[in-house]
């Protein structure tokens, strides 16, 4: 476990400098990759989009940034948050300018769409990224999913809960590794109302439809981030906690779990990527992380 602590009087000067960081970091650096953007691609079958309403064509797209000479770079597979009602993709200005490409993937949201149609879709996207990268010059052994809050919820099941990515021909076995910022570990509460759970929100429940449910140690190699404790959102870094601890306790030895004091939940959109990075970067190259990369005594 990761801790990064402040005094508490200087929280709110912690977080404004690591959201600072992260906007300098993602300036272009000397002898950096040339980068393109593919905006507004469909990520669905054919077949499927002739079967699709309004809505499903025009918000099943993502964009493809790209490094344009680096082959065999690694892709982040990158959903937003906004609780599966609102949101819209966007690309982490700390992955700009990094050596990786980013697929950032826009989703039904519910309503209109109906559950579990974020699932459906984010599998879809993960699967059309593991299908097509190489084409772009990218490594398919090297593509990793992630997201913030509720996208971070949503990269966990992909990564945990194998019927997802079956169901769109593809494994989360392929998967490089899973980043999730500021994630629900328990059932997600939007999910839970969708369902018909009409119990308070911050009740946690532990069903099919939690990443907790679906721990196990044969999994890929998973990044927690989460907040301060005093200002993320209320369970949520106590959550993480919690499944960081289960995963060890089950035997997965590649888990990396870091609380960054003076972040609130917005904070860690962007702030977690200052640790997450080093994450994505050790994993592609192979390193190991977590309690495989401490040797044995």
């Amino acid at each position: 476990m990761h801790v990064l602590r402040f005094p508490r009087r200087t929280l709110a000067a912690a977080g404004w400098l690591l959201l600072l960081t992260v906007k300098l970091q993602a300036q272009p650096q000397p002898g950096a990759a040339a980068y393109v953007t593919l905006a507004d691609l469909p990520y669905h079958s054919e077949a499927v989009l002739a079967q699709a309403d309004d809505y499903q064509r025009s918000q099943c797209r993502l964009d493809l940034y790209l490094p344009t000479n680096r082959p065999g770079f690694a892709t982040v597979v990158w959903f937003h948050g906004g609780g599966f009602t609102q949101g819209k993709r966007n690309l982490p200005a700390a992955l700009m300018q990094r050596g990786v490409a980013v697929a950032a993937v826009s989703y039904r949201l519910a309503p209109p769409g109906k559950f579990p149609c974020f699932l459906e879709d984010g599998a879809a996207a993960t699967a059309w990224v593991l299908r097509t990268i190489a084409s772009h010059g990218g490594d398919p052994g090297k593509v990793f999913v992630s997201g913030h809050s509720a996208g971070g919820y949503l990269a966990m099941m992909l990564g945990l809960d194998a019927r997802w990515l079956d169901a769109q021909g593809a494994s989360a076995r392929q998967l490089a590794g899973i980043v999730a910022l500021s994630a629900q570990m328990s059932s997600h509460f939007h999910v839970r109302k969708l369902r018909g759970d009409t119990t308070p929100g911050l009740r946690p429940v532990i069903d099919d439809y939690a990443p907790l449910h679906h721990a196990s140690a044969e999994l890929p190699p998973i990044c927690l981030v989460v907040g301060d404790r005093a200002l993320d959102y209320p369970s949520r870094v106590e959550e993480n906690a919690f499944m960081a601890v289960t995963l060890r306790n089950l035997g997965h030895k590649q888990v990396v779990y870091h609380e960054m004091g003076g972040l609130d939940h917005g904070g860690t959109n962007e702030g977690g990527w200052l640790v997450a990075r080093g994450f994505v970067a050790a994993v592609a190259a192979g390193r190991p992380v977590g309690e495989a990369a401490v040797p044995p005594r």
